[in-house]
């Protein structure tokens, strides 16, 4: 079974009660269990973590990098301006995929830029939980 890290930045935990026009009515936990049920079907074991602490997700991206570990990435708002986890991320050699449930390029004009984009193997935005979904099949079919 292959392992799979899901990390998520800050204030993904108000998922179902912050800006629900913007990010839909699941919470994080919904989309936890929706991706560890699609793991489940696809031999992915999902190791799904979420913080509001910058230097914890630079932490946990350091694991992925030290155990060879795929990463699929929703910086948050650390996705805008965050040096340090870009850096981080750059460390892991696995496929790095960037998600979010929004998209930012139909969002404020701050939120146009990623630090993330530019060293993930690839982006998918915009499509609620089933962009972590369609992470997930990314990453079984490379």
């Amino acid at each position: 079974m292959a392992k799979v890290f899901i990390l998520n930045g800050p204030n993904l935990n108000k998922l179902g009660v912050r800006e629900p026009d913007i990010y839909g009515s699941l919470t994080l936990a919904e989309i936890e269990q929706a991706c560890v049920d699609y793991g489940v079907v696809h031999n992915q074991e999902i190791d799904f973590r979420q913080t509001n602490s910058e230097s914890e997700l630079v932490e946990w991206l350091q694991e992925a990098a030290d155990t060879d570990l795929p990463v699929i990435l929703n910086p948050a708002a650390f996705t805008h301006y965050s040096v340090a986890v870009r850096d981080a991320a750059a460390l892991v050699k696995s496929t790095l995929i960037e998600v979010h449930i929004s998209n930012p390029l139909k969002r404020e004009e701050f939120r146009h830029t990623s630090l993330i984009s530019g060293i993930a193997k690839g982006s998918i935005t915009g499509f609620g939980v089933t962009s972590y979904l369609l992470a997930l099949q990314a990453l079984a079919s490379l």
